[in-house]
């Protein structure tokens, strides 16, 4: 018989509110029990707002309570790491927000403590388990491109508005010893976590990062190669041997904003948007057409609904603490020369 997964949430940010904190009360066989935030005011009001049983003043208060299975730790990236200890050594399985944390050291950290505690470790890189992300995936597997021969990443965005509504919400963005670097860190990740699925791992990771507006002090553009040297997971391009090359550039004091994501073949091409709503281009033997594929109202919750199969031995979750630590590591290399100032 299924077993419910019952859920404390840590934090009660933005994005809890559409994207994740729904998604634990909405996916099947899974229950959002109560929340906990450094604001109990703030606790109080998400609990009444969506409905939640009850929420706690503390967060030990919320890892002691014996009707809690797992935690989603929805808080800043600076406490990423921390949490997820305690909630290891308290018992509770941890789903912890992207970026993982602030370093690769805290990645491992975090992986060895919930192994050590025998608890699941997933991270929230819900791109894995979106529908267009699987039709992407299932497209390559199927070698609908034929050989693959390259990967294109291109992401720019002007610099924030100074009379911006969300400028204090934006702000811990740039502040590399809450976030742990600049807009790059914060979210290319998931980009970059979701061709490791498609694809395999990155290896031969090389990046060049500056901060060229001065705006803020970590990065604000960022240029990589890498290649996927490995079959990947989808099983695309199995037995080239080659591999395929990788290249991106990330620029967040454009002038224009733009961003894609490119898969060349031998036969064409697939291209996508992360924005939502935008349709898949898929280019075959000089062919185009647009395939329209929508985003669930929260998107966390196919991954939500793949954690709980796992819980119950149904399947697995496919963003796990070590695939999550992969990323992580990409994420170093392209920033190793222009590391971070942590206060």
């Amino acid at each position: 018989m299924a077993r419910t997964l019952r859920w404390g949430l840590i934090g009660c940010g933005d994005v809890t509110e559409v994207k994740s904190g729904p998604a634990l009360q909405q996916a099947e066989g899974s229950q959002l029990v109560a929340v906990a935030s450094r604001r109990p005011e703030q606790a109080a009001d998400w609990a009444r707002r969506h409905g939640v049983p009850r929420w706690h003043a503390s967060v030990d208060e919320l890892l002691a309570a014996p009707d809690i299975d797992a935690v989603y730790i929805a808080t800043h990236p600076d406490s990423h790491c921390a949490l997820t200890l305690r909630a290891a050594a308290a018992g509770k399985a941890v789903l912890v927000e992207k970026p993982m944390a602030l370093d690769p050291t805290e990645c491992r950290r975090m992986v060895e403590a919930c192994r050590a505690a025998g608890v699941p470790l997933w991270v929230a890189y819900y791109r894995r388990a979106l529908p267009r992300f699987i039709a992407v995936r299932q497209m390559l597997a199927g070698q609908a491109l034929g050989a693959l021969r390259a990967v294109v990443v291109r992401q720019l965005r002007p610099l924030p508005g100074a009379d911006r509504q969300a400028s204090a919400a934006h702000r811990w963005r740039v502040d590399a010893a809450r976030s742990g670097g600049g807009l790059f860190f914060e979210a290319a990740c998931h980009g970059l976590d979701a061709l490791d699925w498609l694809l395999g791992p990155l290896e031969q990771v090389q990046g060049l990062a500056a901060n060229q507006a001065g705006a803020w002090a970590p990065e604000d553009i960022v240029a990589a190669t890498w290649r996927h040297a490995g079959s990947g997971e989808a099983g695309a391009y199995r037995g080239t041997g080659r591999g395929v090359i990788g290249s991106a550039l990330w620029c967040h004091a454009a002038g224009l904003a733009e961003e894609s994501t490119e898969i060349i073949g031998s036969r064409g091409r697939i291209r996508w948007s992360a924005d939502r709503g935008s349709a898949i281009e898929l280019t075959v033997d000089g062919q185009t057409q647009l395939l329209p594929i929508p985003d669930p109202p929260h998107v966390h919750q196919p991954l939500v609904q793949t954690i709980v199969h796992e819980w119950n031995g149904l399947g697995r979750c496919p963003s796990s603490g070590d695939s999550a630590l992969r990323t992580a590591e990409v994420m170093a290399r392209l920033l190793a020369d222009l590391a971070p100032p942590r206060t």
